[in-house]
């Protein structure tokens, strides 16, 4: 469990979101599929519809940790479009961003699920120590923006200094920019080796960090 990371031998904590902190609500995927297929009229089977979404959502994931990019979440939604045989030049962006609107409403009534109970007197307990917390985030479908309303709602924010997601720096985890962003962010000028980052995925998360000099943790939920 995360209570069991001892916090003192650091001074921050940056922490990744996705099967570190959180965990999609176990309808919401489900539901984000049949909003797409009614929104862009997609005369389809659902089962087809969730293939396109889940192989082009894992596609942009893996090709955003091995460039060090963002593909925007826009242009994931044309892919998928485009492999399903819809014609995306009738597709304006207007549209697209109405269904991104659409998409955050759902996802704030079928919120994550934080993975520990106990996170937000985890979280305290750092802060009583004078110590300071990140979120450091990829992003696909879910834009940063959306996952700072999130937090908000969740009052996990009033106990992180910072958020940094890949969709607002247009790179991505391993890349070195990404956790040069959090060190620039830091109120204090820090040992690199003071920062510990926590997260769920070898090459992002615990590569990713200690390739830049911070310290890292592994995490692995059974789920």
């Amino acid at each position: 469990m995360i209570t069991t990371i001892d916090t003192s031998h650091h001074s921050h904590f940056s922490f990744d979101l996705w099967l570190t902190l959180i965990k999609s609500h176990p309808e919401f995927k489900a539901k984000r599929v049949e909003l797409f297929s009614t929104f862009f009229n997609l005369n389809l089977p659902l089962d087809e519809v969730a293939n396109a979404v889940k192989y082009y959502d894992d596609l942009c994931n893996t090709i955003n940790e091995v460039s060090g990019g963002n593909i925007d979440t826009f242009e994931i939604y044309l892919m998928i479009l485009g492999s399903l045989k819809i014609d995306i030049k009738t597709i304006s962006k207007k549209s697209l961003q109405e269904f991104y609107d659409r998409s955050e409403a759902l996802f704030l009534e079928y919120k994550p699920m934080v993975i520990f109970e106990n996170l937000h007197q985890f979280f305290e307990e750092i802060k009583n120590q004078g110590k300071t917390i990140n979120v450091l985030s990829n992003t696909g479908f879910i834009k940063g923006s959306t996952m700072r309303k999130f937090l908000s709602a969740e009052k996990l924010d009033q106990y992180i200094d910072f958020q940094i997601y890949s969709d607002e720096t247009n790179c991505s985890k391993p890349n070195l920019k990404i956790f040069q962003e959090v060190k620039n962010k830091m109120s204090r000028d820090l040992p690199l080796d003071q920062t510990l980052h926590i997260g769920d995925n070898e090459v992002a998360d615990y590569k990713g960090a200690k390739d830049f000099g911070f310290d890292a943790i592994l995490l692995k939920h059974t789920f």
